[in-house]
């Protein structure tokens, strides 16, 4: 029987690329991983050793997944074939490459797919991003489930792992917003052997040569980054304690077991930045077996347990999904353990049995990522798709991916949940390369590259100034409140790539079009300059998000004046270089913890600076989220959660989140029936009028105000906010 291994981040895990390579290498690198028998004889291949089936169309990218995890396998020596978009209402389609050797790989995309296919009204989206020429409907909702269950159905008996962000996302009981109701970890309803969440590099390359050894998934169990099911009560070996978590503001029984482990555990460490555990710690004698009942005493301290031999019971599904107090509870107690640092492993019962989760995956290495993105990428959809256009591949085909992760923390992001917040990025000569690759070998590349960013465009290399403290670390944002002491913020690295990607031969301009982290920016005015001067195409995106206090708060979001500190930076330096260039603010509608009242501030804000949203978005709960659990609880899990904590302001209702969207768009006539209403109960008709510093007028156009607002765009388009004056120019071009 495997023991669990769960060492610190200083520990250092197996480098990705020093397994000896599988057999199957001989049979070399394929142009394209195959998509049909065809072309697995062509390759010379009977077989393939993994599959993957994926909700989107194969593009051999690097920005996407399956194409990452695919090449990355191949390059272990492995046989690896790809079923995309398959049809889902029979298993034939499944069966299209034959069985694989040692496992399905399965999951929906690079979106989860009910944000894929549903607007945050819940009303079907129109297009697909990710399917070719943007057709709706390719994908079945859930779709981790369906396929995982269509796999076995092909093929009784071969071996289902899941992952990706829809599997990372609803790995433990969660709130699903299109059904109003918390639904089960995604393990016993698809019935997969094993789920990966996260970074899944790590996991999957393990797992793929121990199953090819000989080893049985059933006992491979020392994963991190994994989950799986369990009998009721299963511990991984002799010597591991339980804390029962199930319970708000009370802790529970105890189970203590020898050490199976010879190494020595690092769980004394902390730091000045780490919040204090929920459950506090003390030194202990010898390893007991007998249940302890742990109560509060001011006299009393809990014996001291080893981190790594420690799992945390959450709220089981049942109680989760009848008790939102539970829910948020358990939330707060899932984000807590997210640190590869530091986290314990969590368990959840569901019915007779218990969910898994082993502690996150450690970040990979500068190395270990130019590992990955070296592969031999064709950097276009298959062939199979002809002449169609896929909008996610033409949105980045000449954008790169520098790193990834994100310590901002924003409670209504995912990114967190998935990637992680320790920032992983890959080195300049890496970067180099791909620029120069996509110079030489994408067709169409005018000399312009779209991106040089990731989940947000000045992370590249920031990182805490002592790995021991970030080790420790239990806070959930390194920069909300306020930027903490410990955070490196030296700009100069990104800098120093920015000066040498546009000395290229054959580069005209790099922009930079990932989303801005406008406080970091701020400690470093050099980097603002030679961003404004160089890398802005015109528009500059940045997300404030809100501008009060109160909504900004329950986001994990800084307040405005630092916004405005880098607006006037921005104009700075933008007359400087002698550009014209304008800031184009995200602003998010019916955010937990929003009243109406902000929003009318909000909306009074954008008229007092001229802005005119274009597109807007509404808050959609998406899995695992702070904020969606904010949203179902109403209950704020970034502090200790209470029968009697304080409730959180929530929108729920179709009228009111209409009307903060109206909000946003005060100046669309279609929402000012709405408004004046919304005015008058408020006691705020003084703002209904004609005045400059009134919001919407007296009048209503012939013809207009009979929807009560307008239908919701795409998400990925986005939150633009276009200034008033940026909108009269193009009308006045367009009618010339």
């Amino acid at each position: 029987m495997n023991t669990l291994s769960c060492p610190s981040r200083s520990s250092a895990p197996r480098n990705l690329f020093s397994y000896r390579k599988y057999w199957a290498s001989r049979f070399g690198t394929a142009p394209y991983l195959p998509m049909s028998r065809a072309e697995m004889d062509l390759l010379g291949w009977d077989s393939c050793d993994i599959i993957l089936v994926t909700g989107d169309a194969y593009i051999d990218h690097p920005s996407f997944g399956m194409a990452l995890i695919g090449r990355l396998l191949e390059a272990q020596g492995f046989r690896v074939g790809i079923i995309s978009q398959p049809d889902w209402l029979s298993a034939k389609a499944f069966r299209a490459l034959g069985k694989p050797n040692l496992f399905f790989g399965v999951t929906a995309g690079n979106m989860d797919s009910m944000v894929n296919r549903y607007t945050a009204d819940r009303k079907p989206r129109s297009d697909d991003a990710y399917t070719p020429n943007g057709e709706a409907n390719k994908r079945p909702d859930h779709a981790v489930v369906v396929y995982a269950q269509r796999c076995r159905e092909a093929f009784p008996g071969s071996k289902v792992v899941i992952g990706s962000i829809e599997a990372s996302l609803r790995r433990i009981a969660h709130y699903d917003y299109w059904s109003d109701k918390v639904r089960r970890s995604v393990l016993p309803d698809s019935k997969a052997d094993l789920l990966i969440f996260g970074s899944a590099e790590r996991a999957i390359v393990e797992l793929a040569h121990r199953l090819a050894a000989g080893e049985p998934i059933a006992t491979i169990r020392d994963l991190r980054g994994t989950a799986f099911m369990v009998p009721r009560g299963w511990l991984p070996a002799a010597g591991w304690a339980e804390i029962d978590a199930s319970e708000v503001d009370t802790p529970g029984l105890l189970v203590r077991h020898a050490d199976p482990y010879a190494m020595t555990p690092e769980a004394d460490k902390e730091a000045a930045c780490a919040s204090r555990p929920a459950l506090s710690e003390s030194r202990s004698g010898a390893a007991r077996t007998q249940v302890i009942q742990m109560q509060f005493q001011s006299h009393l301290r809990m014996p001291k347990l080893d981190r790594t031999r420690t799992a945390i019971r959450l709220p089981s599904y049942e109680e989760v999904a009848a008790d939102p107090v539970l829910y948020a509870h358990a939330s707060r107690t899932f984000h807590v353990e997210s640190n590869p640092g530091n986290a314990r492993a969590l368990i959840q019962a569901h019915g007779e049995r218990d969910v898994w989760l082993n502690p996150p995956p450690i970040p990979l290495s500068t190395a270990e990522m130019d590992g990955v993105f070296a592969s031999p990428f064709q950097r276009r959809p298959h062939p199979c798709y002809g002449d169609a256009k896929i909008p996610a591949f033409e949105m980045i085909r000449f954008s790169i991916n520098i790193m990834r992760g994100c310590f901002g923390g924003c409670t209504f992001c995912s990114i967190t949940e998935h990637e992680g917040r320790i920032i992983q990025s890959r080195s300049e000569q890496s970067i180099l390369h791909e620029i120069e690759e996509i110079r030489d070998k994408t067709p169409g590349f005018t000399g312009i590259i779209s991106d040089l960013g990731g989940p947000t465009a000045n992370m590249y290399r920031l990182a805490c100034k002592d790995p021991k403290i970030e080790s420790a670390c239990r806070r959930l944002s390194c920069v909300y409140p306020g930027i903490c002491e410990n955070l490196d913020t030296d700009h100069t690295p990104l800098l120093q790539l920015y000066r040498k990607a546009r000395a290229l031969p054959g580069v005209k301009k790099v922009l930079i079009s990932s989303g801005l982290r406008y406080d970091l920016a701020l400690r470093d005015p050099q980097y603002v300059k030679e961003l404004v001067s160089h890398h802005v195409g015109g528009y500059l995106k940045i997300a404030p998000e809100h501008t009060e206090d109160g909504p900004l708060a329950h986001m994990m979001k800084p307040g405005m004046s630092s916004y405005e500190q880098f607006r006037i930076l921005f104009e700075k330096f933008s007359k400087e270089a002698g550009k014209e260039q304008y800031l184009i603010p995200y602003f998010i509608a019916a955010h937990p913890g929003t009243t109406d009242q902000d929003m009318l501030n909000l909306a009074l804000w954008l008229k007092r600076n001229h802005f005119r949203l274009d597109q807007v978005q509404t808050f959609l709960p998406t899995p695992l989220a702070i904020a969606t659990a904010m949203y179902h609880s109403r209950k704020n899990p970034l502090k200790k959660v209470g029968r009697d904590s304080d409730l959180v302001e929530t929108v729920r209702g179709a009228r009111q989140r209409r009307l903060h969207k109206a909000f946003l768009r005060y100046h669309d006539p279609e929402n000012w029936p709405l408004l004046r209403e919304a005015l008058k109960q408020m006691g705020r008709a003084d703002l209904i009028g004609n005045g400059r510093k009134q919001l919407i007028p007296f009048f209503q156009p012939a013809g207009t105000g009979l929807r009560g607002a307008p239908p919701e765009r795409v998400q990925t388009a986005g939150r633009a906010a276009v200034p008033a004056r940026v909108v009269a120019a193009n009308a006045a071009r367009t009618k010339r």
